[in-house]
Order: C-alpha cells, then sequence, then structure tokens
C-alpha cells in the first residue's frame, strides 16, 4: 500500500516537470526582452554611461545605441507587457481550473447500485443502467449502443463525458489531458486553453516582430559583440520555434470550436440512437463559438468565466433538451442547480430516435419529449 502511494506521489510531481519547463522559458524570454534588451546599460560608479567598457563589461552594455529612442523602447515594454500578462493569466487559468466532474444526479441511486453490483451478466447491467438513464439528459451512447457508465468513478456518464486516467476523474465535456498544463482541458477550462494557446502565439509575434532589426544587427556584427548576443539570437530563435507549433495548434482548436467538437469527438465521433455523428453537436458557427466562449463579445478576450451551459446537458442539431426540463431532473436526482429552477415534477425520455426530416413530439412508454430538428447552416 505505501509504495503504491509513493509511486503515485512521484508520478504527481512527474507531471509538473513540463509545466516547470514552459515557465523557465517564459521567465528566461521576460528576462533577455525587459533586461537585456529594454532596460540595460553599462554605468560607472558615477552613474555615467562607460562605453569604453562595452566589450569587457556585462551583458547589457551596449543598449543605450542598440534603442536610443526612449519612446520606442517605452512602447516596446507596454505592448510587450500586455501581452505577458494576458498570456501568463490565461495560462495559469487553465492550470488552476478544477476539471468539472458529473454531479451526484449521474450516480446510481442505493438500491440499483446494489443491483448492479450484484449482477455478473452485463446484459442485466445494461437493463438497470437504462432505467436511470430514462430519467437522465443523456442521448448519447458507446460504440455498441450500451449507456457510458464509469466503473471507476460508478456514475452513468454525461453526454461529451468522460473518464481521465491521469487526473483519475470523470471530466465534463473532457477534450483531452494536456502535459504542458497539467490538467484536464474540459468544460470548465477549454476557453481558458484556447486563450493561452493565441496569447502565446501573440506573445511570440510580438517578440519576433521587435527583436528581428537587432537580431540582424548582432548577426551581421552590426553591434558588439557581448554575452547579450546569446540572449537575442536566441529570443528571436525560441520565439519563432514556438510559434510556429503554437500557431497549428490553435488553428486546429479554433476549427473544433467553429464545429462544436471534442478533440475526442474529431477522432472518435459521438453515438447517437442512430449512429455516429460527428456533427451531432453543431448548432451553427455562430452558436458553436457561444457555447464557448459566451453569447457576450466583452468577454471573449479575457480568461473568465463566460461559457454557456453547465457541462452535463447540450442542445444538438438532432435533440433539443428543454433547460428547465433537464435542470428539474438533475435537481430530483439530487442536483441542486444555480438557476433556481423549481422541483416540480417533470420528466424527461432520453429513448429517442434521431430523425432530421421532421419536428413533433415522440413518445415512448408514456413518456414525452419535446424534440426539435435544427439543420446547420
Amino acid at each position: 500500500m505505501a509504495p503504491s502511494h509513493a509511486l503515485r506521489c512521484c508520478k504527481r510531481a512527474l507531471n509538473w516537470i513540463p509545466v516547470l519547463f514552459i515557465n523557465l522559458v517564459v521567465g528566461w524570454s521576460y528576462y533577455a526582452y525587459v533586461v537585456e534588451l529594454c532596460v540595460c546599460e553599462y554605468t560607472d560608479f558615477m552613474g555615467r554611461v562607460d562605453r569604453s567598457q562595452w566589450r569587457t563589461s556585462c551583458s547589457c552594455s551596449q543598449f543605450r545605441d542598440t534603442i536610443p529612442n526612449n519612446a520606442e523602447r517605452i512602447s516596446y515594454l507596454v505592448v510587450f507587457h500586455v501581452f505577458f500578462t494576458m498570456f501568463v493569466w490565461a495560462y495559469w487559468k487553465t492550470i488552476c481550473s478544477t476539471p468539472a466532474s458529473p454531479s451526484k444526479a449521474f450516480g446510481l441511486p442505493r438500491a440499483e447500485k446494489e443491483l448492479y453490483e450484484r449482477e455478473e451478466q452485463a446484459e442485466r447491467q445494461q437493463e438497470i443502467l437504462k432505467k436511470v438513464a430514462r430519467n437522465l439528459p443523456v442521448y448519447t451512447r458507446t460504440a455498441g449502443g450500451a449507456i457510458r457508465y464509469c466503473d471507476i468513478c460508478q456514475v452513468v456518464k454525461p453526454d461529451r463525458c468522460h473518464h481521465c486516467s491521469t487526473c483519475e476523474m470523470c471530466v465534463l465535456k473532457m477534450d483531452h489531458h494536456c502535459p504542458w498544463v497539467n490538467n484536464c482541458v474540459g468544460f470548465s477550462n477549454y476557453k481558458f486553453f484556447v486563450l493561452f494557446l493565441a496569447y502565446a502565439s501573440l506573445y511570440c509575434v510580438v517578440i519576433c516582430a521587435t527583436v528581428i532589426q537587432y537580431f540582424i544587427k548582432f548577426w551581421t556584427k552590426q553591434l558588439p559583440d557581448t554575452h547579450a548576443k546569446f540572449h537575442i539570437l536566441f529570443l528571436f530563435f525560441v520565439a519563432a520555434m514556438f510559434f510556429i507549433s503554437i500557431l497549428s495548434l490553435l488553428s486546429y482548436h479554433l476549427w473544433l470550436v467553429g464545429k462544436n467538437r471534442t478533440t475526442i469527438e474529431a477522432f472518435r465521433a459521438p453515438v447517437f440512437a442512430n449512429g455516429p455523428d460527428k456533427s451531432g453537436f453543431s448548432l451553427g458557427f455562430g452558436r458553436n463559438v457561444a457555447e464557448v466562449f459566451g453569447d457576450e463579445a466583452k468577454y471573449w478576450m479575457f480568461p473568465v468565466v463566460s461559457n454557456l451551459g453547465d457541462g452535463h446537458s447540450f442542445v444538438t442539431r438532432l435533440v433539443h433538451i428543454d433547460r428547465e426540463q433537464a435542470n428539474c431532473v438533475l435537481q430530483q436526482n439530487g442536483k441542486s442547480h444555480a438557476d433556481g429552477v423549481g422541483t416540480s415534477p417533470c420528466v424527461l425520455s432520453n429513448n429517442i430516435q434521431h430523425t432530421v426530416d421532421d419536428s413533433k413530439e415522440t413518445i415512448d412508454g408514456g413518456q414525452r419529449v419535446s424534440v426539435t430538428v435544427e439543420i446547420e447552416p
């Protein structure tokens, strides 16, 4: 027992190495840009600039002449710090956001849980799960058509929810586990993750755009060959390299946002009653973006919570889930919703054949749910 716990602690500690690496690179880039490029100058003991000591003094001795214009220097520092702040803010929001997990409403009631654990036949277990899932807003199934159930967390998985073996929990609208943030990217922090990629790209662009002229001067020997040369040359190379790699990842995730898909769904389409459908959750470009960034554009650029929904139920282009009805079911099963929806009796069935050729009420076993077809533009 003790060795297992020790190994788990070591594993968790090792998971922070990529985060430490990123922070060391960012910290060095801050030093190289602010100190070596924009701030430092060599002065003698009287506080006067001593250019005669260029080749024998500190690495930043030449920068009185590198950026001779104070207005240019100040403008560089202001722009740099704006993007640096937004980048670090979004990055740490992605790291520190706790992954959202299914509520108690998706756990098996005590009686059904005991029956499920005693039952050895998979068919009988599925019957128990179907009985429980009938009162939950879940519409996706496994590839074999079975109810998606996590034996480790002992919950019926909400739509788009998956179990992360690294975080050891089920994560709502899970996209992927990112080692660079040592966290699961999902419903609670996907907006922060996309903003982190966007501001990281802009941070690299700002560095490359403002450093390139001094990079060329060092490269062509127009500036003294001091220790600062190392910082400026490598700063440009590292920023350019990270920009290329981050831009490809950012472009991919912006495409996913526009399609309303997660990385998992892009590789393995969610399975509905009528079969797999990669575009099952797509509601059109505008509504897809609003689901991640919110319906108020003034919050889109900031790493603050503004996404829509609660992560437990999702409107699809095939089935429209009435929000109040879904919240009512969750409350009856033990979830207290922040919207304050009443706990009046309500019924919600998920045994629906998904169709795209009509819009009407479907009745299944005496239970009724409103089905609305929405064709993606």
